[in-house]
This record gives C-alpha cells, structure tokens and sequence, in this order.
C-alpha cells in the first residue's frame, strides 16, 4: 500500500468515526427525550412579591422590525412599576431615529422604557448588554432579538421558576411566524424546532448542561454576575455564558410550551448571514 493509500484510507476512516460520535450523540438525545418525554419543568411555588424586570432589546440597523419590536414589549402583561425597558441600539441607519421615536411616545404613556445608543460598538451584542446591565434596575433580565414578538404574558410565564434559587436562566421555545412563507422558511422551522424541542428537552429534563439561544429568555441578574458577565471574546456570548455560568452549579430551565413568536429569513443570504457564526 502507497503512502498516498494509506492517506486516504486514514482520512476515510477518521470521517467515519466523526460521524459515528454524531450519531451516537443523535440517538443519545433521541434516547434522553423518551425517556423524560411526560416530565414537564413546573415552578416550585409563585412569588408572593412579583420582583423587578429589565427587558433588553439588543439591536443594529433593524428599521423594519424594530418599532414592531418595541410596540410588542411594551405590551407584555407585568406592573408598569416593576418594568423596566432597555432599547440598546448600536444601529448606524434610520433605526436609531424610530427606534428613538418609538421609545419617546411609550415613555409619555408612562412606561420606563430607555434608549441607550453607543457610537463605539466594542463587543457587539455582548458589549450593548453588559452596557444596558450597568444602569438596569430589574432583578432578574429578559432578553429579545428585533425579530422576536413576545406574547403579553410572557414574563408573567416566566418568572416564577426563579422561586428555585439554584436557577440561573429560563429558555422559552422560538416560534414562526412566517413558516408558511416558502420552502425555506418551512425547512428554518423544522430545523429549529428539532433543536429546541429534541435537544433542549432531553438535555434539560435529562439533568445535562443547555444553552440559552440569545432570546427569549430571562436570566437571573446575580447569576450573570457570578458567571463572569458578558465576555465579547467569542462570537457565540450567549453559549460562553451559559456554560460558565453551569460549572458554577447554576441550573436552567427550558419551557417546550411556551413559545415567543419570531419571524424568520425568508431569502438565503439573510437566512446564511444568520446562521454564520
């Protein structure tokens, strides 16, 4: 056999074994969703005191969905005075004046809703979130991308499994609301429910570490805190955070059955550009 078969025949075998550990993984989650498929995670009692939530609203030249964006938080059902609303733009387009415009006409209906614009965008999403932390009020801080519609009982949903002192964050399930908008989109929906539903579910009520998605989702302030804080070395903030703040015996939680509406990429481009990192 010539050094170059040899090669090749190396080469063959270590993809072979790549994807023998990915299936094996696959089958491993398949494995864990059956078997904790009828255990649902259910807060440990309701709070008696509702406490106070920083809603954050990271975004960059979004000027198509942004004001849709802000109308929808501002209609979430929790006590105006416990709510606080962080519109942390780092845009370089017309989004910061309907953004801006946005915030000024909730603010005069009495919402405390802020906008926070950075002309030097150091760190990115992560850097505009450890930003709008510095100055936030609320305990506890969810956390929604310009294309996401929160329904109005979404903090209502899910606050109350920070009654559990050991949970650090609490992960909704996307939704759709262009599914049905072309083969694309229908093809982006099955991907992401696989994910959510399959992986999230069995990794969560199979006792192993998941990771928050970046949105829709709300996280315990002290627990950022005590995870190192958004760190803007790695693209993928939200995934770093989530594991540091794990090995430090943090605990979330995925809830299958609540789902935040968001609307996805209807042409490929935009449907690459996201899912690039």
């Amino acid at each position: 056999m010539t050094p170059i078969e040899t090669l090749i025949l190396a080469s063959y075998f270590f993809v072979l074994l790549i994807l023998a550990v990915y299936g094996w993984h696959r089958y491993y989650m398949v494995y864990l969703y059956m078997k904790h498929k009828d255990e649902q995670p259910v807060p440990i009692k309701a709070f008696d005191t509702l406490p106070v939530i920083t809603v954050q609203l990271p975004i960059f030249n979004e000027m198509y969905v942004v004001d849709r964006l802000i109308d929808t938080v501002c209609q979430l059902d929790y006590p105006l005075e416990l709510l606080e609303i962080q519109v942390l733009d780092d845009s370089t387009d017309e989004t910061q004046e309907i953004a801006e415009l946005a915030v000024r006409r909730h603010a005069a209906q009495g919402m405390d809703i802020k906008y926070l614009h950075r002309t030097d965008r150091t760190g990115y999403k992560a850097g505009a979130l450890d930003e709008g932390l510095k100055v936030a009020r609320g305990q506890f801080v969810a956390i929604f991308d310009a294309d996401f519609t929160p329904k109005p009982d979404f903090l209502m949903r899910m606050v109350h499994y920070f009654t559990d002192p050991k949970v650090a964050m609490v992960q909704a399930r996307w939704g759709h609301i262009n599914q049905d908008y072309s083969l694309l989109t229908k093809i982006q929906s099955i991907l992401l429910d696989a994910h959510f539903v399959l992986e999230h579910g069995s990794r969560n009520r199979g006792g192993c570490f998941f990771n928050f998605n970046g949105t829709a989702g709300m996280w315990r302030r002290e627990a950022i805190a005590d995870g190192g804080g958004w760190q803007h070395d790695t693209l993928t903030e939200d995934l770093d955070l989530s594991y540091r703040t794990q090995l430090r015996g943090w605990q979330f939680v995925f809830v299958q059955d609540h789902v935040a509406p968001a609307e996805l990429p209807v042409e490929m481009n935009a449907s690459k550009s996201q899912q690039h990192r």
